[in-house]
């Protein structure tokens, strides 16, 4: 099955369940509220499946478009009300209840976010110190004194224990006023205060993929030491053991894994010439590359394995129950906040509206966890669920969030907006969106020509 395939499999695996999700927050409070629910909806357009169930015959389908779904409520806008179901449309229940009705959807993607972390943490996570790997000379990084090897205890006021804390940390202060303040810890123990400080170029650095490369450092990574051997392997038959390090080919340096990977990957059944460390001495042997096939495409083959993970670099957080739910909370509350300051600094300029992504990159992305195990879809699952709820709650008159909005008004003012400026709202919503899709669609297309 070929990538693209998966990844339009998983794209709609991942909506169909995130929408079924939100659409079931709206669907069990409207019952729970007394409101007659006339359609479930999975997906936009013709039914490809129908059942009539429960006292109201409600239609549970799942339609042809799988890119979104909807709950339809008896509403007396939309036409006469037999007088048996009086007091069980929408617009007829309390404003209260319909409040409570808009605001399940985004609260059941927060909900089901914190059971998806719960899920996660219960297992226990490994993470990545977060530890500054190579520098490039003249860059901010290096400007600030950052050296290979630093590990970064603290951005700001806030202490760091991994590498996901620590880009969030560093993106927030960033964006504030271009300045990065960090504590690192050098190999002996001390620690010293460092700033870089990237002045009005934060905007450009929060393009994606981006990042690292303007600040001028790399993560540091486990090195590019041999784990284990493939039995008759190239690195086998040239005698290179587990333990040494391999430090560079064909004299291009590799200080991580990946770095090696990246060089050896581009010269299939090539002659090269390895040089590594073992016991504290440096060797040179030539041999030649074996290959692999990847979607295709003849790749270099060495023939080792990482080395098993090590303190030096990961560290594995482990839970009971009751703190994997407690982490679970506060990863989502975090997220949340996060996407709130990233949509508003978006607004503001301060981070590049080329973070908006459309429906080909998020379903990049699905593909990529979906092959990458369960564990890493359902952490995707979680971190688009936070966007949804966060999306539906802005108040665009077409969204959950606008139609609360309607909702207050109604409530202060004693009668409903009127048809008129309902319909202006829903006009303004449309255009609003368009363009919100237009910037996606764009993004995606850019990414896609490089």
């Amino acid at each position: 099955m070929g990538n693209a395939t998966i990844s339009l499999l998983a794209f709609i695996a991942a909506i169909s369940i995130l929408v079924a999700v939100h659409e079931f927050g709206h669907y069990i409070i409207g019952r729970w509220s007394g409101m007659k629910v006339l359609r479930f909806s999975i997906g936009f357009g013709k039914p490809i499946w129908m059942r009539a169930a429960g006292e109201d015959k409600t239609e549970y389908c799942v339609s042809a478009i799988p890119l979104g779904g909807y709950v339809r409520f008896l509403d007396s806008r939309e036409g006469p009300v037999d007088s048996a179901d009086t007091g069980r449309a929408f617009d007829h229940r309390p404003i209260p209840a319909r409040i409570a009705v808009l605001l399940a959807g985004p609260a059941f993607n927060f909900i089901f976010a914190v059971l998806a972390y719960w899920i996660l943490f219960a297992g226990g996570i490994m993470a990545l110190k977060p530890a500054v790997g190579e520098v490039t000379p003249g860059s901010y990084a290096d400007q600030a004194g950052l050296q290979f090897g630093d590990k970064i205890v603290a951005v700001g006021d806030v202490e760091t224990k991994d590498w996901e804390s620590t880009l969030v940390a560093i993106i927030d202060n960033m964006v504030v006023d271009g300045r990065v303040p960090l504590t690192l810890e050098s190999d002996d123990g001390r620690q010293r205060a460092a700033v870089i400080n990237v002045g009005d170029d934060s905007a450009r650095l929060t393009e994606p993929g981006l990042l690292f490369e303007g600040l001028g450092f790399d993560v540091m990574q486990p090195p590019a030491e041999v784990g284990s051997l493939t039995a008759g392997g190239a690195a086998e038959a040239a005698g290179l053991m587990v333990g040494d390090r391999i430090v560079s080919v064909d004299g291009q340096p590799t200080r991580t894994f990946s770095e090696l990977v990246a060089v050896v990957s581009t010269r299939p059944n090539q002659e090269v010439a390895i040089e590594f460390v073992r016991d504290g001495v440096t060797a040179k042997v030539d041999l030649v590359l074996g290959e692999r096939n990847v979607d295709g495409e003849k790749r270099g083959l060495l023939g080792i394995g990482s080395s098993p993970v090590t303190s030096d670099y990961y560290y594995r957080r482990t839970f009971t129950p009751l703190q994997s739910l407690n982490e679970a909370a506060i990863k989502t509350w975090t997220s949340t906040i996060f996407t709130v300051r990233m949509l508003g600094r978006m607004l503001t300029g301060d981070v590049s509206i080329k973070n908006i992504s459309g429906p080909i990159n998020i379903g990049q992305i699905a593909g990529e966890s979906a092959q990458r195990g369960a564990t890493y879809f359902l952490s995707f699952l979680a971190i688009v669920s936070i966007s949804l709820g966060v999306l539906n709650l802005l108040p665009i008159p077409i969204l959950d969030g606008g139609q609360i909005v309607y909702q207050v008004i109604e409530l202060i003012k004693g009668s409903p907006m009127t048809e008129r400026a309902q319909i202006l709202g829903q006009q303004v919503g449309i255009f609003a969106l368009l363009l919100l899709m237009s910037f996606a669609f764009y993004n995606d297309i850019a990414r896609i020509l490089g």
